[in-house]
């Protein structure tokens, strides 16, 4: 437990943050869901639109620390190749 007056809002502070963190993690793997989803059910169109609103969020996501940043050009670029290759 903690002792310090600093310590006990940093454990408040990172509670609060950890939240946020989980929500914007969940945000960015839904709209990834919807990319998959769409390549699944061969629509090429829909996964491209799919992909083209996920990106900006996937990129948010690195911006806000969630993702690192190879991590999401390493989605972005593998989720262009399967939709390129669709065709």
């Amino acid at each position: 437990m903690a002792h310090h007056k600093s310590a006990r809002k940093r454990i408040r502070r990172n509670g609060a943050k950890t939240q946020i963190n989980i929500a914007r993690r969940s945000r960015v793997r839904s709209f990834l869901k919807q990319v998959e989803l769409a390549i699944a059910a061969g629509d090429r169109d829909a996964a491209r639109d799919a992909l083209k609103s996920a990106q900006p969020e996937i990129m948010r996501g690195v911006t806000k620390g969630v993702l690192h940043r190879n991590t999401a050009a390493r989605r972005i670029g593998r989720l262009n190749a399967r939709i390129k290759a669709m065709g």
